[in-house]
This record gives structure tokens, C-alpha cells and sequence, in this order.
């Protein structure tokens, strides 16, 4: 049960963070998607890679906080598009981690699953540097969770390097380019 909760928080972090344009919602979206992911892990990875992940995420919620438009900017104007896809890629991943896919593990599937889809998404249709890096940070956490669970002894490196990346990613404040 614990486990599904977490994979739920997991996806409505990931959903804040495609919804979001503001420095505050996007910090938010990180934050609950590494907590999710973080809880994921240490139920298939251990402590060290639980620790490692929360750590990343908060590192980069934090960094977010610095640069960006100011305030939340959830849902603005234009988001239709966005909130149909959150709904329909937690449905997807839903039903293909519960139904599809056979075996224990449904929430490490659902969590994979939807905050890559989500991520991914947003990266490659956001055209503002602080969304996209907030959303590459949140992708490198969820492929670390698919990748390094895939071991039969899951190893705590692929979580470190992606809190690294996260957290140091979500630092960079990007100044606009004039051209001379």
C-alpha cells in the first residue's frame, strides 16, 4: 500500500512539473516527484539509493527556487493539453503495470513508466531553460530508478549520479542571448 501511495505522489509531481511554468510549481513537482521515486527505491534498492535520490530532489527543488518566472504559474492559460496527457499517461502506465504486465512490482513499473513518459514530454515540448532543466533533473531520477532496479543486487550508483545530475542541473540560471 505504501508502495502505491508513493508511486501516486510520483506521478502527481511529474504532473506538476508539465503543468507548472513558476519557479514555486516546478520546485513543488521536483519535490514530490523525488519523494515518490525516493520511497520506490528504498523498497527495491535500499536506503543508500533512497537517501540519494531524496537528496537530489531536494537539492534540486531548492536550486529551482532561484531562477525561473516568479510565482506557481500551475495550469496557466493554454494547459488543456498538458492536464489531458498527465491524465492519460497515469491511466496508461496504470493499466499497463497492473493489468499488461504480470508479477510483483506494479508501482516500480507505474512510477518508471509515468514519470519518464511525463518528463520526457515536457522536455521535448517546453521552450523555457529553467522548465526544461527542472524536467531533464526529474528524468535522470526516474531512469535511475528503472535502470538501477534492474540489477538482481541493485548497486547505489546509477541513484548517485542521478541526484548529482538533478541537483546540479536545477542550479543552472540561464541568461538570455543577445545578439549583437
Amino acid at each position: 500500500m505504501v508502495e502505491a501511495a508513493a508511486a501516486f505522489v510520483a506521478w502527481l509531481g511529474a504532473s506538476v512539473v508539465v503543468l507548472s511554468d513558476g519557479r514555486r510549481g516546478l520546485a513543488l513537482g521536483v519535490a514530490l516527484g523525488a519523494a515518490g521515486i525516493a520511497v520506490i527505491a528504498l523498497d527495491v534498492a535500499g536506503p543508500i539509493a533512497a537517501g540519494s535520490i531524496a537528496l537530489g530532489g531536494l537539492v534540486a527543488a531548492a536550486g529551482r527556487l532561484g531562477s525561473g518566472r516568479e510565482g506557481w504559474h500551475i495550469m496557466p492559460a493554454g494547459s488543456t493539453p498538458r492536464l489531458v496527457l498527465c491524465i492519460a499517461a497515469g491511466l496508461l502506465a496504470l493499466w499497463v503495470a497492473a493489468g499488461v504486465a504480470t508479477g510483483p512490482g506494479a508501482p516500480l513499473r507505474f512510477t518508471a513508466m509515468v514519470v519518464i513518459g511525463l518528463s520526457g514530454a515536457r522536455v521535448l515540448g517546453g521552450e523555457d531553460a529553467p522548465v526544461l532543466f527542472t524536467a531533464t533533473g526529474l528524468l535522470a531520477l526516474s531512469v535511475a530508478l528503472a535502470a538501477g532496479t534492474g540489477l538482481n543486487a541493485p548497486e547505489p550508483w546509477p541513484f548517485l549520479a542521478a541526484a548529482i545530475l538533478a541537483g546540479s542541473i536545477a542550479w543552472i540560471s540561464p541568461r538570455p542571448v543577445r545578439a549583437a
